[in-house]
């Protein structure tokens, strides 16, 4: 896709306004979430860029706001 006019919001230089997790669920224990990426909301408001340091081939990709806490 090489639409570009929803993606005003450059991924160098500003900070993320979510993070990605990929979300592995596991029998009888808690999921194991494993950080993967982030995302930085487009200045409209109605979409996001998103950079991925792994595809997960299993599981679930979840965006989650970033915060200020050191993970």
């Amino acid at each position: 896709m090489s639409d570009s006019t929803n993606t005003s919001t450059s991924t160098k230089g500003s900070r993320p306004t979510h993070i990605a997790y990929w979300v592995r669920d596991r029998e009888d224990k808690k999921a194991v979430w494993t950080r993967c990426g982030a995302a930085w909301a487009h200045a409209d408001g109605k979409g996001f860029n998103i950079a991925l340091d792994l595809q997960p081939l299993d599981g679930r990709i979840s965006l989650r706001l970033a915060s200020e806490q050191k993970e």
